[in-house]
Parts: C-alpha cells; sequence; structure tokens
C-alpha cells in the first residue's frame, strides 16, 4: 500500500518548476479550522485575500478566484469573453501554450497558432511583430483574442508582454490581449494594468506558494465589457455572479476555504518581503542557476539572454544521454526532483526550478545534486557548476 509519509530522512528537495515547496507559514493557515464561508468572518477574509491578490498582480481592476487548477482559469478566460466560432491567434513558445490552443479547440473556438518545426519555437519568446503582421492583414479583425503566455515553465522562456501590447495597437486592431501568467505571477516581473493585458491567468501553485487549487482571472475593463456579449457556454466560470458576490468577499458557489487561508499567508510574505524585492531574488537564483549551466559546458535551452526566467531553467543535455533517465537517478540517490521535459523536448532536458519558498542554500543543494547525479551517470562536465554558482551569489 502507498505510504504518503514514506521518505528518505532529511529534506525532499522539491526543485520541479511548479508546484514549488509550500513554505511552513502557508501551511499552518492552511490547516485552521474551517468556517462558514456564508458567515461575517469568511468576509473579511475574502475581502481581504480579494484587495491584496491585487497587489501582486498590479492591478486596480478585479480578479476573480475559482476553486480551481489553471487549467480551469484558461477555459474561463476564454469562455467569458468569446462567442462559438470565434478566431483565436496563439503564440508557440512551449508546452502549455501548445496546451492552452488544444483546450480552445475543444471549446469549439477557431484557433490560428504561429508555429514552429521542431523545438525552435520553444527556445524564444513571442516575437511580437509577428503578432503584429498577422493583424494588419486581419482587416475584417475576425481575430478576437490574441492568447500567449508570459513565463513558459517547459522551456525557461520568458515573453515580452509589453512589446505584445504595443503590438496589437500599432497594428490598430480591437483584439483581446490574454496572457497565461500561471508560472511568472510573484516570481517574475508582471504588470497587469501597465502592460495593457486584458486578461491574465494565473495558478496558486507556483511563485504564491500554495499547493494546487486556485486559478485566477485578472481582468480589464475591455474584457469586462466584452464578457456582456460572449456567448459560450458557462455557469461555474461566469464571472458576473463571481463580481457580485465578491463585492461584500463572499463566493457564489464553495470556496476553497483553507487555500484561501494559506493565499492570505502568502500575499502577506510576500508583501512582507516586499514584491520588488521578491523579483530581485528571483533574477539572483536564475543568474546563479545559469553559471553553474555555463560552467557544466550544458546548454540552456533558452536561447536569448534577454528571454531567460528567472523561474526555472531547462538545461539540454547532449543527445546521447537520457534526461528522465538522470533525473531518476537524482531522485533515488540524493532525495532531489527535478522536472522532466515536456512535449517536443522529453528525454532532452531536465528543468530546474527557482521559485517561490528558495533562496541561495536551497538553489546550491539542488545544484550539487543536479552535478553529482550528472557525474554519476556519465555526463562529460567542463567544470564546478557549483561553484560557479557560489561565485556568482557571492
Amino acid at each position: 500500500m502507498l505510504r504518503l509519509d514514506s521518505h528518505p530522512s532529511g529534506q525532499h528537495f522539491l526543485h520541479i518548476p511548479g508546484p514549488s515547496p509550500v513554505p511552513a507559514r502557508i501551511l499552518r493557515a492552511i490547516s485552521f479550522q474551517t468556517i462558514d464561508h456564508r458567515g461575517p468572518e469568511f468576509g473579511q477574509l475574502g475581502l481581504k485575500v480579494l484587495e491584496g491578490i491585487k497587489q501582486i498582480f498590479r492591478t486596480q481592476h478585479p480578479v476573480v478566484i475559482y476553486p480551481a487548477s489553471g487549467t480551469g482559469a484558461w477555459e474561463a478566460a476564454l469562455v467569458n469573453t468569446l462567442s462559438p466560432g470565434d478566431l483565436v491567434l496563439m503564440y508557440e513558445t512551449g508546452h502549455f501554450a501548445s496546451l492552452w490552443r488544444k483546450l480552445a479547440d475543444r471549446l469549439g473556438l477557431q484557433t490560428e497558432f504561429i508555429s514552429f518545426p521542431g523545438i525552435e519555437g520553444w527556445r524564444r519568446g513571442v516575437d511580437p511583430e509577428r503578432i503584429a503582421a498577422r493583424l494588419r492583414e486581419d482587416t475584417q479583425h475576425r481575430i478576437k483574442a490574441v492568447c500567449v503566455v508570459h513565463n513558459e515553465t517547459s522551456t525557461g522562456v520568458v515573453s515580452d508582454i509589453a512589446a505584445v501590447r504595443r503590438a496589437i495597437d500599432a497594428a490598430g486592431h480591437p483584439a483581446l490581449l490574454m496572457v497565461d501568467a500561471v508560472s511568472g505571477l510573484g516570481s517574475a516581473e508582471y504588470r497587469h494594468d501597465d502592460w495593457g493585458v486584458d486578461v491574465t491567468v494565473a495558478g496558486s501553485q507556483k511563485g504564491l506558494m500554495l499547493p494546487p487549487g486556485l486559478g485566477f482571472n485578472a481582468i480589464s475593463p475591455k474584457a469586462l465589457e466584452a464578457s456582456r456579449l460572449a456567448r459560450l457556454p458557462k455557469a461555474f466560470w461566469a464571472w458576473d455572479e463571481y463580481l457580485d458576490m465578491n463585492r461584500n468577499g463572499y463566493w457564489p458557489t464553495t470556496p476553497a476555504t483553507n487555500l484561501l487561508y494559506g493565499l492570505h499567508e502568502a500575499i502577506d510574505m510576500i508583501l512582507g518581503e516586499g514584491l520588488d524585492n521578491v523579483l530581485a531574488r528571483h533574477q539572483r537564483l536564475g543568474a546563479a542557476c545559469r553559471a553553474a549551466i555555463d560552467a557544466w559546458g550544458l546548454e540552456n535551452l533558452c536561447l536569448d539572454p534577454s528571454q531567460v526566467s528567472p523561474v526555472s531553467t531547462a538545461v539540454l543535455l547532449p543527445e546521447a544521454y537520457d534526461a528522465d533517465g538522470l533525473r531518476r537517478l537524482i531522485l533515488e540517490r540524493y532525495n532531489l526532483s527535478l522536472g522532466t521535459g515536456l512535449g517536443k523536448v522529453k528525454g532532452r532536458v531536465f528543468r530546474i526550478g527557482h521559485l517561490g519558498d528558495c533562496n541561495a542554500l536551497t538553489l546550491l543543494a539542488a545544484l550539487s545534486g543536479c552535478e553529482m547525479g550528472m557525474r554519476a551517470f556519465g555526463v562529460p562536465l567542463k567544470a564546478s557548476g557549483v561553484v560557479a554558482a557560489q561565485e556568482c551569489l557571492q
């Protein structure tokens, strides 16, 4: 029988790109006694988290919180703003961009995918000029939304969302801009209002340091206006019922009360450290991780240094080596979990998460496990990546 408490001695090092480690403060908060979600105490909690989460999205506009995963929040963004048969322009930057497109297809939307052969498109972020060029061709304004991923965890690549907004505006096109910020929110710079995003999708299990189970839609006034005309079927996901109940701190359906306790604590932790300080910490950790890869003589999947992720790094192994076999060895020997390669890069990369409740020493421990594991697996390394990371962090 499976034993969920059967782990090797010492700490398990969870360095996948999410779910990220859940801090003890948040675990304690989640363990509080469940309360009446229609009572006055819950209303106070609801108002606090709904106001606090706006500071993380950097928005003055509403944020809807669902008891759902990021995938549910993807669906909510689409069904609240679009109608059957609407054309949506999407951009292939990795596995999650591809999955969002698949979901849109299943909803009865028409999707146009700016895609690339092989893994080429997975090694760079969105090219805003390609989006602008396609929108200029769409003189009838058939394209109703542009959907892109901000921080693509499958590849360790970040796209310039502000540049995408400028490209849409330069084309004089009215399409909505929808952004998947599931893995970047709370770990990578993100500005919903300043960047002109209409719907931002996020989840709880990455930079917010919570277990999976909460999905978010940050909504612009333009998106809210579009929702009044949208005809895709929706009931559970409907923004109007959430926004109506949220005015007093309540939810139209049963909320994930204990996860909201955790969210309250997570917001307090992030704002207590200072959001800018949190983002700077992630930048330092990402730089140290890349210094290790360079010292090893291995390749970062991300080709453009201006697009590297502060959240996760995908390490491309030489073709002769199976990245999943390496991950298994590292888990068995060192109790260290690393992210698997997904989709087009399965078996070619392993991914190191450096997000959420992470600091210099936890990253160095993970890099030590990677280095020892690669040596045991026979991967040729030029020098010690751990020493290079130490020098970067010092």
